[in-house]
């Protein structure tokens, strides 16, 4: 009835009756519109709480401590690094040490320590010729305003012939006397202790780690920012290092596992996968060279000072550096030699160009470690050895969504081409950084199954942003040729319909089409498949280690 009234009243308005029934209409659209678009809208916030329900969640971040996120490094000489200064000078080069982008230094010995005399030592007492408490108090306070900790070498006869701890004797006096000199040292701001020759303490007095423990751990409860434990040992072995890692109890242990005289880059890369796959990352410490071996630059040789800095900030664990490595600091029959800087007036025009390669190394250093500290897949991220041999290795740093990193490495004289082909990996690559610029510039784009590696060179890529899913484990059939000896055979070629391999206690079907195996020896868990003969020249040998790892990359960006 209404209707009719609404419609009588508009015509006498001057309305036309078909006028009024199109607003009539109009006014049904408008409600049924409005109901749509909330439903609309409903429908979408419902879809976005499911996609969010639904979505697979981010790994959980590792527990780790300040040792973990940046490299450490070590000055065995005050003097040396300070050209002849004390810890005042000291003080003055932290700025420097800032912008190295390290978290940690690992300063000394500096206690009164007369060479293989027991006796003498005085573990609270500064040398006079290093300096004295008050400057030592001014350094430690300067560090930690710029986020540096320091941890303070306590190896007792660190100037002796007869071994880190004295005489077998000795050794148990000596302990006790180094539990009051920790919470001396620890009460005056230290941030953790370091102690050479872990490996013959262990087996003397197998009880004084543990009370170093206790004592290093007491207090940090008010202390967010934690002390760390930090041995040494001369053993190179993975067996020795990971007994010496579980008897301990250290938080990181500096071994002799990266040897930089071994000429096998097979072993070393085994070694490190060995580590990773039984001890958490965060307990692991690399390094090549220190306070008693020397300076990278001198056991590797100049050409191979970056390729080294790029291989130890980015392996899973703590790099730690000598002074003077981020710029190719040589001993000179010293393993203390003068610390090199800008500044030097021993610089002159005829050393141009070593100074130049001594910057270009120091601004590589800090390009990488700079990245290392934003990166999470570098700092803590998954490890996976995509393939190595005897002078060359390749390994990719993986954690969650995160962008993904693969490193390549040449240890060789000649040029290497390594093939990473796999439907496991991007097709292509962004260069990240690159030893030699002129080979790999920065920011260009590389094949991954032609990836060309000069002389000596490493690379660290990233990808390309190429959406796609990938399978890490089991490992890409990733391939190494050195241009001076190929390898060469037949691809062996399955003809289907699906065909069935008989092995002495396995069938592996393979689906309908034409597979090339790459040239290898491939490892089923009860059976051995041999590809025909193929001639491969000793150099070349390609190792595949088995995978550890099974996650899925969302992204290789």
């Amino acid at each position: 009835m209404w209707i009719r009234s609404l419609i009588r009243s508009t015509c006498r308005s001057g309305l036309h009756v078909d006028q009024v029934y199109m607003w009539l209409s109009w006014v049904r659209t408008r409600w049924t519109l409005l109901l749509l678009f909330w439903l609309g809208w409903l429908g979408m916030l419902l879809g976005a709480v499911l996609i969010i329900l639904q979505a697979p969640r981010c790994r959980d971040l590792p527990v780790t401590s300040w040792w973990n996120h940046g490299p450490l490094y070590q000055i065995g000489s005050v003097q040396a690094f300070t050209d002849g200064q004390d810890l005042k000078g000291l003080e003055q080069k932290v700025d420097a040490l800032s912008q190295l982008k390290v978290k940690g230094v690992l300063l000394g010995p500096l206690h009164v320590a007369p060479p293989d005399e027991a006796v003498s030592l005085r573990f609270e007492e500064i040398s006079p010729e290093v300096g004295n408490l008050e400057q030592f108090r001014g350094f430690v306070q300067t560090a930690h305003r710029k986020g540096i900790s320091v941890v303070l070498d306590l190896t007792p006869n660190y100037q002796g012939t007869s071994g880190p701890w004295f005489s077998n004797v000795s050794v148990t006096n000596v302990a006790e006397r180094l539990k009051s000199a920790l919470v001396f040292w620890l009460d005056e701001g230290v941030d953790g202790v370091q102690l050479s020759g872990v490996e013959r303490v262990s087996t003397i007095v197998p009880s004084l780690w543990a009370d170093i423990r206790a004592i290093v751990q007491n207090g940090t409860e008010q202390r967010p920012d934690e002390r760390v434990l930090i041995g040494t040992t001369d053993r190179s072995s993975v067996e020795d290092v990971s007994s010496l890692l579980s008897s301990t109890g250290v938080d990181l242990l500096i071994s002799r596992v990266l040897r930089p005289g071994d000429p096998d880059a097979t072993e070393r890369a085994q070694s490190v996968q060995r580590l990773y796959s039984s001890h958490s990352l965060t307990r692991l410490a690399w390094s090549v060279g220190g306070r008693t071996q020397g300076h990278l630059a001198s056991l590797v040789g100049p050409a191979l000072v970056k390729l080294h800095q790029l291989l130890l900030l980015t392996l899973p664990g703590t790099p730690v550096f000598n002074y003077g490595d981020e710029v190719g600091l040589m001993d000179e029959d010293t393993k203390f030699p003068k610390m090199l800087w800008d500044s030097d007036d021993a610089l002159n025009e005829t050393r141009q160009e070593d100074r130049d390669e001594r910057l270009s190394c120091l601004s590589f250093f800090r390009s990488v470690s700079e990245l290392r500290g934003k990166e999470r897949s570098l700092l803590f991220g998954d490890f996976l050895l995509l393939a190595n041999s005897s002078s060359s290795m390749a390994y990719l740093r993986v954690w969650d969504q995160s962008a993904r990193y693969l490193a390549a490495f040449n240890w060789a004289e000649e040029a290497t081409l390594l093939q990473l082909s796999d439907e496991t990996l991007p097709q292509q690559a962004e260069v990240v950084l690159s030893t030699d610029s002129s080979l790999l510039p920065a920011g260009g784009s590389v094949e991954l199954s032609s990836l060309q590696l000069g002389p000596g060179q490493a690379a660290l890529l990233r990808g390309t942003g190429i959406r796609a899913r990938f399978r890490l484990g089991p490992n890409p059939s990733s391939t190494i040729h050195h241009p001076s000896s190929i390898i060469h055979h037949p691809p062996p070629i399955i003809h289907h319909p699906p065909s069935i391999i008989h092995h002495p206690s396995s069938i592996i079907h393979h689906p309908s089409s034409t597979v090339h195996h790459p040239p290898s020896i491939i490892h089923h868990p009860s059976s051995t498949i041999h590809h025909p003969p193929s001639t491969i020249h000793p150099s070349s040998t390609i190792h595949h280690p088995p995978s550890i790892i099974q996650v899925l990359m969302e992204q290789f960006k």
